[in-house]
């Protein structure tokens, strides 16, 4: 599992031409269950989503189809994790 924490690059008037576009690449990437969570940052100076990815470079391959990477508008830290524990009452707040 991964995490990708953006940190924008450009004003936010910049970031808000293309937070329409992100917000189809994340959706089709739910849909294909490739992302399991996302967010903006507070402050808003960018945003986290949390990636199911069989290796570093299928989340390469993710992230380079994202508007905000593909527009110069993002820089993107990739942290690679292994999940061991969780919260079953947590997921199914967030899930509600």
């Amino acid at each position: 599992m991964f995490i990708a924490i953006l940190t924008y690059k450009k004003p936010l008037e910049e970031v808000d031409r293309f937070l329409q576009a992100h917000r189809d690449f994340l959706a089709r990437h739910y849909a294909a269950g490739d992302i399991i969570t996302s967010g903006p940052r507070n402050p808003r100076t960018g945003g986290v989503f949390i990636i199911r990815a069989a290796d570093r470079s299928a989340v390469k391959v993710l992230i380079g189809q994202d508007p905000f990477m593909i527009n110069g508008i993002a820089d993107y830290q990739i942290v690679e994790f292994v999940p061991t524990m969780f919260c079953d009452d947590c997921l199914k707040s967030i899930l509600s």
